[in-house]
């Protein structure tokens, strides 16, 4: 599979593999996919708008059934039949409906060395008109050091409606790493600047970042529906776990003090000063 999308650490390579095997009734491990070469990959416009499984993930599907369609049509010459419209894509076989079968190995073969030689092969694009989004609940839970103004996150829980997960263990990877971004944007990271305008956190540590040992304890929840414009049911997760964190933390913050914080990141001396007014 030659794909123009690029993984930037969201699976997407693995996911579109998924998608290809799954149309093809095969296993994963027999998909060797090649992304984002522009030397000798299709064009992509960019992974980007939580659109790779989405858009690239509808033209994966598309080009795996115009394949599949011609895997089975050559199926049926093998078998001798009248119609290959009953033949099914399974572990690595198409079997008929009257039960022979014929294994991917030996149509490939088939198709290359034998009659009405050919190469199985197809190309498919696809631009949607439609942009369904994901829909999600940010949950936190907090300590608030009254004295000082320090905010402790202790837990957070996000459920996200991503129609369905093609793969639910990186999409909940996807959910647990964006709240994590999200923790240090609403919690601590902040650029601070002197009078004159120079950066005076220019590195981690002054900067801070949460560290593996800071983390709350987290959950995510990933709640199916269907979505029908996406490849088998599928739509966005991408971005949406970095949204709901700092407001949730926020609305936590004001249910235990009765303060209302509306200034990012929330740091003990902003709490402090919006707790003593």
């Amino acid at each position: 599979m030659l794909v123009g999308a690029t993984d930037l650490g969201t699976g997407s390579d693995t996911v579109l593999s998924q998608i290809a095997a799954e149309v093809l009734g095969v296993p994963l491990e027999d998909i060797i996919i090649y992304s984002s070469d522009t030397d000798m990959t299709p064009f992509d416009t960019g992974a980007y708008a939580s659109s790779t499984t989405y858009i690239s993930g509808t033209a994966v599907k598309r080009a795996a059934e115009q394949v599949a369609e011609q895997i089975k049509e050559r199926a049926a010459l093998m078998l001798e039949l009248d119609s290959w419209h009953d033949i099914r894509l399974e572990n690595r076989h198409a079997i008929a409906g009257d039960g022979r079968s014929v294994s991917m190995e030996a149509i490939g073969l088939h198709s290359l060395h034998q009659d009405q030689q050919r190469q199985i092969m197809a190309t498919a694009s696809f631009v949607s008109m439609d942009s369904p989004p994901p829909f999600a609940g940010q949950f936190a839970e907090v300590e608030v050091d009254t004295e000082t103004g320090q905010v402790t996150v202790t837990k957070l829980v996000m459920a996200v409606d991503a129609g369905v997960p093609i793969n639910p263990i990186t999409a909940s990877g996807q959910v647990e790493g964006g709240m994590v971004q999200a923790l240090g944007y609403g919690h601590c990271e902040e650029m601070a600047y002197d009078e004159t305008g120079n950066l005076v956190n220019d590195q981690f540590g002054p900067y801070h970042i949460y560290r593996a040992d800071e983390m709350p304890w987290m959950q995510a929840i990933l709640v199916q529906t269907n979505e029908p414009t996406g490849p088998f049911g599928a739509k966005a997760i991408a971005e949406i776990p970095k949204d709901g964190v700092a407001p949730a933390i926020a609305n936590a913050v004001y249910d235990a003090t009765g303060t209302r914080l509306r200034r990012i990141p929330f740091t003990p001396q902003r709490v402090q000063e919006v707790m003593r007014h």
